[in-house]
């Protein structure tokens, strides 16, 4: 059976960044399901919003996490932050994954780092309040399909990555 990490959190916890670094301190290929969505559709996410709305990406979302559980391969999964939305993604999550490690970080945090991307139109307008909201809506399914959880506010990379690596082991050992 492969061996799948999948981290989750919002927007700008550092899924990517931290994923791709995982992938290679643990031996495994990484995957973003932001890149499975977009090469799917032929189009940014930006444009999949625009174009054929939320309930698109949505599926295009649910369609790549199952491409990326289902690969037979040992993975780390950086999982869009609305995967959580989806009671099936989180019961794939669940079922699939060896490890679900969630990346949090307070909406300040998460402001200051998405405030340098500009492929994320469901916080348009009002960044900052918007990621409240999300934070809200979200937080409690973070929590519920987590193995683990690392608070990245204040840590650089290298400390996520040490810790994310630590509540891997953790995980495992139990």
């Amino acid at each position: 059976m492969a061996r799948i990490v999948v981290l989750v959190g919002m927007m700008g916890s550092g899924k990517t960044t931290v994923g791709k670094r995982l992938a290679s301190r643990i031996g495994c290929r990484f995957v973003d399901t932001d890149d499975l969505v977009v090469a799917a559709a032929g189009k940014p996410v930006r444009a999949i919003f625009e174009h054929d709305g939320e309930p698109e990406f949505r599926r295009l979302e649910s369609a790549a996490l199952v491409q990326a559980l289902s690969s037979g391969d040992d993975l780390v999964v950086a999982a869009a932050g609305g995967t959580v939305l989806s009671e099936a993604n989180r019961a794939a999550m669940r079922e699939h994954a060896a490890c679900v490690v969630w990346l949090d970080a307070d909406v300040a945090t998460l402001g200051q780092r998405t405030a340098r991307g500009a492929h994320r139109p469901l916080i348009d307008d009002d960044p900052q309040a918007k990621l409240a909201t999300l934070d809200r809506e979200r937080r409690a399914l973070y929590e519920s399909v987590a193995d683990a959880r690392v608070d990245t506010a204040g840590l650089d990379v290298d400390e996520v990555v040490s810790a994310a690596a630590a509540a891997l082991a953790k995980v495992r050992a139990s």
